[in-house]
């Protein structure tokens, strides 16, 4: 995987980019060690404006559209106009906007964080865009916080092998899904040899068995992504 370059500012793994969400503004500036003093100038500016969108870079890294393939993992999602979606771990909206446009004209798209700075930048971005689809929710570590009208799809990626007490987190997600709905998962795994160096991943042999664990059944595994596993599931009746 190739490294990171943002602003001027190179990240030397996924671990680094990751500590971004738990690192605070001083902590950064000793680590990241920007190449210049204009870089330090950007991220002095950046961090200034509340690091979200520091944290949106660092998130989202560079190139990512090469490998993710955003558009294809929206269609294999086989979103309906009309559908209620959460985006679990929004982050920034890299997945965010693509969906609410799939649901759209009447369905809604829910980005929850539990990152303010992150739930904060979508909304202002949402605002400017006038995605009036789109609803932000600060979430709790431990729920998601969904309307109780429930959502057609839970969509997350990236963000799986950051949850706690995963069974029973995805067991409680089962009273926001409505009739039918579906937790779609995306993760890397260990093709990634980077990623996999830092232990920020989960391996799908993981993933089955604990959301079987949770109540649910593996209704398809899609294998076009090149470093992530790409897992649908519904709840077992």
């Amino acid at each position: 995987m190739p490294f990171g370059n943002c602003f001027g500012f190179r990240y030397s793994n996924l671990d680094d980019m990751s500590r971004v969400k738990h690192t605070t503004p001083e902590q950064f500036l000793v680590w990241a060690k920007p190449p210049s003093k204009i870089s330090t100038f950007v991220v002095a500016a950046l961090l200034f404006a509340g690091c979200a969108h520091l944290k949106q870079c660092a998130y989202e890294g560079v190139n990512r559209d090469e490998w993710q393939q955003p558009q294809r993992v929206i269609a294999a999602l086989n979103i309906r106009p009309g559908d209620q979606v959460a985006d679990l771990g929004a982050g920034g909206g890299y997945f965010t906007f693509s969906l609410a446009e799939a649901v759209r004209p009447a369905g809604k798209v829910y980005a929850v964080d539990i990152d303010r700075d992150m739930v904060d930048l979508i909304a202002k971005r949402a605002k400017q865009e006038t995605a009036a689809n789109i609803e932000p929710i600060l979430a709790k570590p431990d729920d998601p916080l969904l309307p109780k009208t429930g959502v057609d799809l839970i969509f997350t990626s990236n963000t799986y092998h950051h949850i706690d007490k995963r069974i029973a987190y995805f067991a409680n997600l089962r009273k926001y899904l409505r009739p039918g709905g579906r937790v779609a998962i995306i993760d890397f795994d260990r093709r990634s040899w980077l990623v996999g160096l830092f232990r920020h991943y989960t391996p799908s042999e993981f993933i089955k068995p604990e959301m079987e664990q949770a109540g649910y059944s593996l209704q398809q595994e899609l294998h076009f992504l090149d470093r992530q596993s790409f897992l649908i599931f519904t709840v077992k009746p």
